[in-house]
């Protein structure tokens, strides 16, 4: 195991708790990537928040700025283009149910020690267990 193995995740566990920490402490709001993403294009109902523009801008930047330091990003799709577009979809539509994300009730919620979060959490881990399992012993490896 390389160290880069251990360090980049380490690294951005860090990251990401430190920003959602800030972001609390900064804005007084959750930093659940679904309602930032909504809130910045306008989805809410409410002005644009540009403390969220900027939290989604800072993802996409560090996301960048990994690749480019790291130059070993190795993507591969190896699903079919309907399935993975059927699971974002499904995605999309839980998050909406469960009123945000992952991020909003795994990173920021259940630090908060919230009883709707832990809920939550417990139910999209549930479900996502359930959903490897059937299409990978069940159905026969979709």
């Amino acid at each position: 195991m390389s160290h880069l193995n251990v360090i980049w995740p380490i690294s951005g566990g860090l990251l990401i708790g430190l920003s959602a920490a800030l972001y609390l402490l900064l804005n007084g709001r959750i930093a659940g990537i679904s309602g930032m993403t909504a809130s910045t294009f306008g989805l809410t109902g409410e002005k644009v928040s540009l403390p969220a523009v900027g939290f989604l801008a800072g993802i996409f930047c560090g996301a960048a700025s990994a690749f480019v330091l790291v130059r070993q990003a190795d993507v591969t799709i190896s699903s079919q283009p309907m399935l993975l577009v059927a699971g974002g979809l499904m995605v999309g539509f839980g998050t909406r149910l469960g009123s945000e994300c992952t991020s909003g009730h795994g990173v920021c919620g259940l630090a908060r020690g919230a009883r709707r979060s832990i809920a939550a959490t417990l139910t999209f881990m549930t479900v996502a267990a359930v959903t490897v399992y059937v299409g990978r012993h069940l159905v026969g490896g979709l």
